[in-house]
């Protein structure tokens, strides 16, 4: 018998901490690919087994249960009381909308792995635009280094900052893998990722280049 006991009443969702940890890197392990298969939804499915496992393709129940039960715990997923629709809007729609609440200075903007600013908010034009290129190179720079990063220093991220004096970041760089995309969000002042827009952000993205 389980030790766990679902509760069916709720819809399962990432919570914006789960949607940051579902881009934050191109690695693949089980937790990243059940929030994947929640982005891949266009609602968020019951909380039951036989719901999960008709898009996670999971054979052992006690095995997602214990997925299920870690990703809840560590808060990376949520049970909702009513069921929620993907974002509706197109990109260019939604960005303007959703990119501000990132950013504590209302300065904002999200590039793709070429460089190139697909949308951006309280930058100026020029601005936005040298960043959006410093994003790809520092991108580059992380994937090229994260050996080093990761195994000889342990540092487990592959977001970049630039810092003041007193270590207060002035603009902060993290890639977005979707899909086979990388994208680049970039931040000025204090971040504001544990905003419900990070999830909006994610869930459009996957939506277009996830599957």
């Amino acid at each position: 018998m389980s030790k766990y006991k679902l509760n069916q009443d709720l819809y399962i969702s990432p919570t914006p901490a789960g949607a940051y940890y579902c881009i934050s890197g191109p690695e693949q392990n089980p937790s990243r690919q059940l929030l994947q298969g929640l982005f891949k939804q266009r609602s968020t499915p019951p909380f039951s087994l036989e719901s999960i496992k008709k898009w996670f393709l999971a054979t052992n129940n006690d095995k997602l249960l214990d997925l299920l039960y870690h990703a809840q715990n560590i808060g990376w997923i949520e049970g909702l009381d009513e069921p929620k629709e993907a974002p509706e809007e197109t990109l260019e729609e939604l960005f303007p909308q959703s990119l501000p609440s990132l950013s504590g200075s209302d300065k904002v903007l999200l590039a793709d792995s070429h460089g190139f600013c697909i949308s951006s908010h309280g930058f100026p034009h020029e601005t936005a635009e040298e960043l959006s290129g410093l994003s790809a190179e520092l991108a580059s720079l992380h994937e090229r280094r994260q050996g080093v990063l990761e195994n000889n220093l342990g540092l487990n991220t592959s977001a970049w900052g630039l810092v003041d004096a007193a270590g207060n970041s002035q603009a902060g760089f993290w890639p977005m893998y979707i899909g086979e995309q990388r994208f680049v969000l970039v931040i000025g002042g204090v971040p504001y990722l544990n905003q419900p827009e990070l999830t909006t952000i994610v869930w459009a993205l996957t939506t277009r280049y996830g599957t």
